[in-house]
Order: structure tokens, then sequence, then C-alpha cells
């Protein structure tokens, strides 16, 4: 199992460890005991192992193989493992901008070696943006602090705004981060909207020629978020909703009785599909800027019951595209919910504990915690998890226990490695 993930590390990011030997080290040079590599890779076992909780790693890597194999990754030999508070420590003195660094570095090797172009829709990846509860604390954390009042009494909170570049067969790869939290002085709370404007700039930044398609509920459907995406030449699928820009609402629900040849029925996936679009509606009266309006009503098969989707998206709609804009388009804007956050809450990352209370430190510890999200479903999707080790796993969810128990009681083999980096192979993705 370690081969596997060393082998998936090594084949989509062959530069890692001399790219991290590039980053800004906060630390006085000789008094240091564990390189950032070092510590970089601990942090990752941390939430890809999915050990829970920081203090387990004083249990779980503290082997003599687990050492030797750690070495592989860092090219650092220990005496020791480093404790979950020299963890913490180094994480509280790095820039948050250190792991962001990474993180980017990780998806533009991704991206330049086209390794999820197969899944862009018209030529376009899907990047779906959405925000989270990340932690919550009964009395005040920080000055930063999120509140809201429940039942009476005050709580103070954490969110966080994530995109993450999403595709038809599951994979969930965080791209960018907007921590919503209150600054000193402000007069009003900060919101999910507000990160948003502040990600799109950086997203804009760091991918000014990445073709980008944005996947957004019904928050977003404003004439801003439109200039936006009109301003950086993105496209758009954005769910919209009765009190979604009313007029241009309004407009559709009158054209739509006119139109009846803008429409297409289909069977997918034991659902029967029936959708109907309108073009060229103008959602900024003042000015010309128009949009188009794409509806889908799916009844299921079984229980006949009913889902009705409305989307506003600036992407050219027709008779040829409406199945693709609908079910590996529109739809697809839950997987950074279920694939995304979902899975890191309930699939062991344990998104909503405190690794750490320090302010810097928690928000790398998110940070280390989406590049191990990364890895790991590079590794699940991967062909190198044949199907007959797959069905030995038992579950998907399994590869962390087997991964670790792996590392702590066997050792690398040398010709392993060897190989490793000087064969050639292949991984391609699982399109189930």
């Amino acid at each position: 199992m370690k081969l596997i993930l060393y082998k998936t590390v090594h084949h989509f990011f062959p530069g890692l460890l001399s790219f991290l030997r590039t980053l800004p080290e906060p630390r006085r040079k000789n008094a240091i005991t564990y390189s950032l590599p070092t510590q970089f890779w601990v942090g990752v076992f941390l939430f890809l192992l999915k050990l829970g909780s920081r203090r387990q790693i004083d249990y779980a890597f503290n082997t003599e193989k687990f050492l030797k194999n750690l070495a592989v990754f860092t090219e650092q030999k220990l005496v020791r493992m480093l404790s979950n508070d020299t963890l913490a420590y180094f994480w509280m003195r790095s820039a948050e901008t250190v792991l962001r660094q990474v993180r980017y570095w990780l998806i533009n090797q991704l991206l330049r070696r086209k390794c999820l172009a197969k899944y862009r829709l018209e030529g376009y990846y899907l990047i779906a943006v959405d925000g989270t509860g990340h932690l919550v604390f009964n009395r005040r954390h920080c000055r930063y602090c999120l509140t809201k009042k429940q039942r009476g009494k005050v709580i103070y909170y954490h969110q966080v705004l994530d995109a993450k570049l999403v595709t038809v067969n599951g994979f969930a790869l965080s791209v960018e981060t907007e921590f919503i939290e209150n600054q000193p002085g402000a007069r009003r709370q900060d919101c999910e909207l507000k990160a948003f404007y502040r990600l799109v700039k950086r997203l804009a930044k760091n991918y000014p020629q990445l073709r980008i398609c944005l996947l957004l509920d019904a928050l977003y459907a404003n004439e801003r978020v439109l200039d936006l995406c009109e301003q950086y030449n993105w496209r758009c699928l954005i769910t919209c909703k009765r009190g979604s820009l009313p007029e241009t609402y309004q407009e559709y629900q009158s054209l739509k009785k006119r139109s009846l040849d803008q429409t297409k029925e289909f069977d997918y996936k034991g659902e029967h599909q029936l959708c109907h679009w309108v073009l060229d509606l103008n959602y900024k009266f003042r000015d010309r800027h128009y949009i188009n309006v794409l509806e889908c009503l799916a009844i299921n098969k079984k229980t006949l019951k009913k889902t009705r989707y409305l989307w506003l998206t600036n992407m050219s709609v027709s008779q040829d595209n409406i199945f693709y804009l609908v079910n590996q388009g529109g739809r697809l804007r839950w997987k950074t919910e279920n694939e995304g956050f979902n899975m890191q809450k309930n699939g062991g990352y344990n998104l909503e504990h405190t690794y750490c209370h320090n302010l810097v430190a928690m928000k790398n510890f998110y940070l280390l915690m989406q590049i191990a999200h990364i890895i790991n479903q590079l590794i699940e999707k991967g062909s190198l998890l044949s199907v007959e080790f797959k069905k030995l796993l038992g579950s998907i969810r399994n590869i962390a226990h087997w991964l670790l128990e792996d590392l702590r009681t066997s050792l690398f083999e040398p010709h392993e490695i060897e190989t490793a980096r000087t064969q050639r192979f292949q991984i391609r993705f699982d399109t189930s």
C-alpha cells in the first residue's frame, strides 16, 4: 500500500521534494532539527492516514520502520519522531501562504500534465465554490470569530469558503480557500458572499489563463457575480430561485410558454428528465447584458418524485449540449458538498476538530487537510489500486488503515524505490 502512495506522488508530482526545499523557512538554520519537508509530510500524514487528532502522532508514528519510511519522502533520517507539539509550533510560525503555494504547485502540475483535461465541460474546468462551518466554540476563540445567537446563547465560530475543481467521476480537488472571519474595527460581520469576492480575485490572479466555469448556489445569483464572470471571461452555472434576479426570473416564466421548441427529454440514471431553456434574457436592464436560463425537471422512475432545477448560465445552450450542461455541469455542484466537505467531516479527516487553537496554525492545518485530500483522491481513483485489491480492502475508506499499518510495520525495498523513480508507467483514473 505504501508503494502505491509513493508511486502516485512521484508520478504526478516528481519535483515535490525539490519544491518544498525552496519554500521560506521561519526558523534559524542552525536551530533546525526537523526539516520543512519533514514537517510538511508529517502534517499531511496526519490527515492522509486519518488519525483524527494531532495527539495520535505521538503513538501512531512512533515506530522505527515508520521513521525509515518517512525518510523516503523527506530524505531526512530521523532518530525519533517529532512530537505533535513540535508540529503545531512549526505551523504556528509558518505563514499560510507557504501551504497555499504548495497546493497551487500541486494543482498546477495536474493541469500542466492535462490529467483532468478529459473531464472539462466544453473546454472549461468546473470549479464549485461553497462555504461550510469549520469550528465552533462556546466562548470567544479569537478577535476574528464570527458570532450568532442560537437559542438565546451566543455561539462563536469560524467558517471557510473553498473552491474545488470537480469532475463527473467524483474528484473534488481544493484549488483556492478564503477564510470567513471578522476584521478588527469592521462595522459589519464577514460573510460568505464577501469572502467570495476576495476568493475570485485570488483565483483569477493564480490561474489567469485557465478556462473556468463556476458552479454556484442561489446565493451568488446577482449582477455583480455575473459581471465578474464577464470580466474574467469565465463561464458559470448558477442555481436560480424565485427571489434571485426577480425581473429576470419573471421574464423567463413568461417567455418559457412561447419557446416550446427549446425543449428536450431524455432518460439518465433512473430518471426521466425534461429540459427547457430560454436564451438571451437581459439581467441588467440599464445596460445590455444577457444571460440564458436552463431548467430541468427530473422525475425518479421508481418513486415518481419530481425535482426541479433552474440555472442561470452564460454558456451557449442547444439541443446538442443540453444533456451535458445539466448532468455533467449544473448538478455537479453537489460534488463540493458530498465528495468534498462531507467526506472531510465524516470520512475520517475530522474537519470540525480543532487541531490547534492558534489562528495561524488552525488555517495551516486546514490547508494540510486539503492537500492530503488531493493525494488521497488520486490514490482512490488511480489504476494502481486494482479491482482485486479494492475487494480486499472491503471499503475504499479502509485505505488509510491499511496504509498506516504498512508504514508502521514494513519497510520499502530498495529496488522498489529505484524502480518507481526510473520505470515509466501510467496511472489512469476510474471513470465510474
